[in-house]
């Protein structure tokens, strides 16, 4: 009996004829498809991309834009600065944490420039301006902004500078941006058929893929690739069957997506027998913000700080998920995380910027706020006079905060709960939870060229991946607009690898 939507891979010869026929076909339309699709089709292949909504977009149209992009593009150059690849190369490479794939983090630095002209080219727009302090995403329409290049200990690996490229949009530019991109492949001469989930892939008897079955409005559909199938399906923070298998500390947390990030790409390569990579790890977004952070501390349920508060926010929420319960050192709750500011700090930032978030309580002893919050008695106490310390000598020793945003706090105090929730000015409702939302990092093991490879690293004929579907730069670690510039980058050159595969 056949399974429906099953992954395993279905034999050519039992297919008696093709629905559909194209030489690419590529399956999700977010940005890694919609770049391999324009690339394909630029080649002169004949193109096809398959989504399973009703349209173009994906997490990609939801996210906030930012692409990660560096070594000199215009946009660093007018707002006066003077980066390289190698630098960039040198960032992301301790950014991107234990098992980040170094080839791939080189190959991209040396193209970002080129990559960035691609993108012009494909109609996004970039403002040549800055956005100079911490944020999720800034509220103008600045092209430039910094994502932790300028805090410790990324300080200490190279010359510090901007990369995080935004399109000309106020708050989120995503929907932006892939209005361009599908534009553009479109332009290009790709077609695309919605509401069709494909499920398994079709295979010759010599291995290769020539093909997918798909289920369009309950009917069964059989869509042959004379060149090859690319796979930019997202990753499997949608599925929680996967997250317990592979990733079990990213359940129970909101899930960054569009709902459709069920790993389905991932299992039709793995049933094919190709490899995959840290599928374990995964982005953390703590509900705090980065501006509130960077002006006061930030502490665990031990009431006692565990990172620079003005580094790329997501690295604060990696810190607190990942590291909180290693070595046994505390046993309590993953996501017990607060920010502690005082009203000068909370002030400083303008209240559209604070996005909703409000103090959860207020005190005029740190004694207290340890009695309102739950905290050890004595640890916030101590934390904060040993800050306190360190902020009036100008050095902070512990985290290596930038003397730019260390300060000694004063009296009044107010805690903010992470666990409260953030809502950004396009959203509404309550979202109070676990404190972090999440996403997935690993993903099936490509080369430079999109090709997915097996288990002893020899590509799988006529299939290729990009996007979340494939591990791309990522180790276990994660900056904001690298998984829109792996995508679109290394969607690009699966794109180009296909129409070629004959």
């Amino acid at each position: 009996m056949t399974v429906r939507n099953s992954v395993t891979p279905r034999a050519a010869g039992e297919v008696a004829s093709y629905d559909i026929e194209t030489d690419v076909l590529v399956v999700g339309y977010g940005a890694a498809g919609a770049s391999a699709a324009f690339e394909a089709a630029h080649a002169g292949a004949q193109v096809l991309v398959l989504d399973r909504a009703g349209g173009p977009g994906g997490a990609s149209a939801m996210s906030g834009g930012e692409i990660y992009l560096g070594g000199g593009t215009p946009v660093q150059l007018a707002c006066g600065f003077n980066d390289t690849p190698e630098a960039m190369a040198a960032f992301l490479t301790a950014a991107l944490g234990v098992g980040a794939d170094v080839a791939k983090i080189e190959e991209y630095s040396a193209g970002s420039v080129e990559h960035f002209h691609w993108l012009v080219d494909r109609g996004v727009p970039f403002k040549p301006t800055l956005w100079d302090s911490p944020t999720w995403v800034p509220p103008t329409d600045d092209g430039l902004m910094w994502l932790g290049e300028n805090s410790w200990p990324f300080t200490e690996l190279a010359t510090p500078a901007p990369r995080g490229h935004r399109p000309t949009a106020n708050d989120f530019g995503g929907k932006l941006l892939m209005e361009c991109l599908a534009a553009a492949a479109e332009s290009a001469g790709a077609t695309a058929m919605f509401d069709c989930y494909v499920s398994t892939l079709i295979v010759a008897r010599d291995g290769a893929v020539v093909g997918v079955v798909a289920r369009q409005y309950g009917k069964e559909i059989t869509v042959r690739a004379r060149r090859g199938v690319v796979l930019t399906t997202g990753g499997f923070v949608d599925n929680d069957d996967m997250l317990a298998a592979h990733a079990p500390q990213l359940l129970g947390h909101t899930k960054v997506s569009a709902g459709t990030d069920d790993g389905s790409g991932i299992r039709m390569g793995q049933a094919l027998g190709a490899g995959v990579r840290h599928l374990s790890a995964g982005q953390v977004g703590m509900s705090l913000i980065p501006g509130l952070a960077a002006r006061g501390l930030v502490v665990n349920g031990l009431g006692r700080r565990f990172v620079n508060e003005d580094t790329y926010p997501g690295r604060i929420g990696q810190h607190a998920l990942y590291r909180q319960n290693m070595g046994g050192s505390w046993a309590g709750d993953d996501t017990a995380v607060w920010v502690i500011v005082d009203e000068t700090g909370f002030e400083d930032v303008p209240e559209p910027q604070r996005w909703g978030v409000r103090p959860t309580h207020v005190a005029e002893t740190p004694g207290e706020l340890e009695q309102l919050t739950g905290l050890p008695t004595g640890s916030l106490t101590a934390t904060l006079a040993r800050y306190n310390e360190l902020a009036t000598a100008g050095t902070d020793l512990d985290h290596h905060k930038s003397p730019r945003w260390l300060r000694p706090l004063t009296a009044p105090f107010a805690a903010i709960d992470v666990k409260a929730g953030i809502r950004p000015p396009s959203e509404s409702g309550d979202r109070r939870g676990t404190g972090a939302s999440v996403f997935t990092l690993g993903g099936l093991h490509t080369d430079l060229d999109g090709h997915v490879l097996d288990l002893d690293t020899r590509p799988i004929p006529g299939l290729f991946a990009a996007g979340r579907a494939a591990n791309g730069l990522h180790g276990f670690g994660y900056i904001s607009g690298t998984s829109l510039g792996d995508g679109t980058f290394f969607g690009r050159r699966a794109g180009t690898s296909a129409a070629r595969n004959s």
